[in-house]
């Protein structure tokens, strides 16, 4: 990906996402009288691992790696779906690198002013 057309600087963005899920035993949920008051049966997680490379012309000025982890419980009631665990660690995955990437903006500028 880049600015424009015309653009030295070029970005590529990578993500991956492992899910998860932990449970309390089909046996101990069952005879146990908290999972029918809506107890936390286990939880479903998702950890992102991020990296932003950006490049003037060929030469790498900037290189960001971040990862995260969120979990939810769920219930006999109630289950969060993949689709909100993904989007909200995706949010924290790329609030970490644009973080990083604004604490960098000064030297990312002055690097692609060289390069040119």
């Amino acid at each position: 990906m880049s600015l424009t057309d015309q653009s030295q600087i070029t970005f590529a963005y990578r993500e991956e996402l492992t899910h998860d899920e932990q449970h309390v035993p089909m046996i101990l949920s069952a005879i146990d009288p908290l999972t029918y008051a809506g107890y936390p049966m286990g939880e479903y997680g998702v950890i992102a691992v991020a990296s932003l490379s950006i490049f003037c012309g060929g030469h790498l000025i900037g290189d960001y790696k971040a990862q995260s982890r969120v979990t939810k419980p769920y219930s006999m009631y109630a289950q969060p779906t993949h689709r909100e665990l993904d989007d909200a660690v995706r949010v924290a995955v790329r609030k970490k690198i644009d973080r990083e990437l604004y604490a960098d903006s000064a030297r990312l500028a002055a690097a692609a002013g060289q390069t040119e």
